[in-house]
Order: C-alpha cells, then structure tokens, then sequence
C-alpha cells in the first residue's frame, strides 16, 4: 500500500530550523515524496502570536520538528498552534516530533496542590496530534499520560557508535553510573549496550531544587573510568558533586553523558570544570564549548521518521 507524502514542518527562525533542513535532505535522498515547510510565527505588539504553516499540507503526513532551545511557556503556545493550525488544514496525519519532551519533570503530585505538567501537557497535545516522537524521556511510563501513541526512542545505540569511533581507549576500564536510583534502569540499560558488567548508582539529598547537600555512592569505583548517565543536565549540580565524590574514591576519569543539555545559568562553566568531558546530544540546539561534545541525531530522527511513514518498526533503531 503507498504511503503519503510526507512533509516536514520547523519554525525558519528557530534553532531547530538546520536541524529539520538536514533531516529533509536526508529523506528526500531516499525518496521524492518527502517535502519542507515553513511553520511561521506572526507577533503581534502585545505579545500574542499567529502561527501559520506556508505550504499546502491537505492529506499529507505532516512531522512538526519542535525547537526544543524554546523558552518552556513559548515551547508549549507554539507547540499548540502547530497543531492546530496543522489540523485545521486538513494534514491526513499529525505527528510531533519532540527531541526534548518539555514539562516532563513535573510527573506526579508529589506534594498537595501541585499541577502534573507532564500530564496536563499530553492531553494538550492528545487534542490535535496523531502520534509523538521524543527521546530518552525522563520517565518510560509518560506512554501512559497520552490518548495517542507516542514512542519514546532510546539514544544508547548513538552513543554506543560515537564513544566507539570518538572514544575507544576509554571504553577498555568503564564502569557506568547513574546519579540516582531512578535511573538505574536507564544506567544498566547503557551497560549493556556497552558490554559493561556492573554499574554504581548515586544517592543524593536535596535541601531544594537544584541545591545537593549530600552524595554517595553505591558501588566500587576505584582505578575505574566512570560515564555517568542521565537524561538531562540543567543546574549541573549533581553532576558536579557525584565528580567529587567519585574522584574521593580513587576513580580515573570522569565522563558523563546526559541527553538533553538545559545548562541554565552558569552549569555549563561549571560541569566542563569538574569533568573530564560532558557529552550531550543536539536534541537542544548547543553552541561549541571545548569542553562539552555533542552527538548529533539528524540520521537518527530521519530514519525514525522513514520508519513512521513507511509503517515499520521503530524498535530497530535502539535494540
């Protein structure tokens, strides 16, 4: 059976604009049914926003690649008008493509007369959209938040491939580690990717967001090379203090990979300080820093979106 034509959709202006033109052409060199457009922001004086998509998009597959480097309240209006404008103009499908999945932090009601962000956020979403594509999602269960599907990929292929072409002398002594006990699962999924035996997990307190007042670690580390993973760095806190600790405990080198690099503030000084080498992805747009790394996943997301339009499977990518 054919499959649709297939356009990709990104704001020009915006920093995720290179990154949808590269996954265009990437398709577009397997086959002539892929097109780019334009999603277009209006402003007007008082603030509010008009958003309009250039092209005609009736009856095709429409992929809106979403600038994840947004401020979050500017990620989520735009994010909303995407969609709505797209459904309105009668695309066959509507999928969201989403490097970083914004408000997923707030995942439960962890103290009275909080808001669930990550929940009110899918069913936003759930309104006008068909599908979803994000990346290392900051919890698996979020598959559960949305009315659609959403298929949350896994980045431990791409780095597995960059440490091995970037990095090969320090995969010979690893040891992973993950700053807490809830990424353990995502830790030692990373392991075994990498044909790593053991990991250490981190225990840290909080006196509040961002500020870590106490860190352990659980696990043997000395005269090994560390990679600690986690799926985002923001503050860099934390990051920072599991590299003391673990260089207390005779650990060599240092490195960590996170997804998405928020970096707010003054982190990115200071991770790339304490570490030995930070490494993110381009899921959040990153500027060069000599110290910081970063994997790029155009292939990655075009081969994605080739698999969502063709109808096959997606589990290929990370298995």
């Amino acid at each position: 059976m054919p499959t649709h034509e297939c356009m990709i959709i990104a704001d020009p202006k915006g920093k995720a604009w290179g990154f949808a033109c590269s996954i265009y052409k990437k398709l577009n060199a397997i086959d002539n049914k892929y097109y780019l457009s334009e999603f277009q922001v209006k402003r007007f004086r008082d603030g509010e926003i008009k958003a309009k998509i250039k092209d005609n998009i009736r009856r095709k597959n429409c992929f809106f690649i979403h600038d994840s480097s947004l401020q979050p309240s500017e990620w989520l209006t735009q994010l909303i008008f995407a969609n709505e404008a797209m459904k309105n103009s009668s695309a066959d499908e509507i999928i969201n493509v989403l490097p970083y999945m914004r408000f997923s932090r707030q995942d439960r009601k962890d103290e009275s007369r909080v808001s669930i962000n990550a929940k009110a956020v899918a069913d936003v979403i759930s309104l006008y959209t068909d599908r979803v594509l994000t990346l290392d999602a900051h919890f698996t269960q979020i598959q559960g938040f949305y009315r659609i599907p959403l298929d949350n990929l896994y980045s431990s292929n791409v780095l597995l491939d960059y440490l091995s072409r970037k990095h090969k002398d320090f995969l010979k002594n690893l040891i992973i580690m993950s700053p807490d006990a809830g990424g353990a699962s995502r830790a030692k999924a990373f392991a075994n990717k990498l044909g790593v035996k053991d990991i250490v997990v981190g225990y840290k307190y909080r006196k509040s967001e961002g500020e870590v007042s106490e860190f352990k670690i659980i696990g043997e580390v000395q005269n090994k090379d560390v990679l600690i993973v986690d799926d985002i760095v923001d503050s860099g806190n934390t990051l920072i203090e599991a590299t003391k600790k673990l260089r207390e405990e005779r650990a060599r080198k240092v490195y960590a990979y996170c997804t998405h690099g928020i970096f707010s503030g003054n982190a990115k000084g200071n991770v790339s300080k304490n570490l030995d080498l930070m490494i993110v992805s381009n899921s959040i747009y990153q500027p060069e820093h000599e110290k910081i790394e970063v994997i790029p996943l155009e292939d990655f997301f075009a081969e994605a979106i080739y698999r969502t339009n063709e109808g096959k499977s997606l589990s290929e990518l990370f298995e």
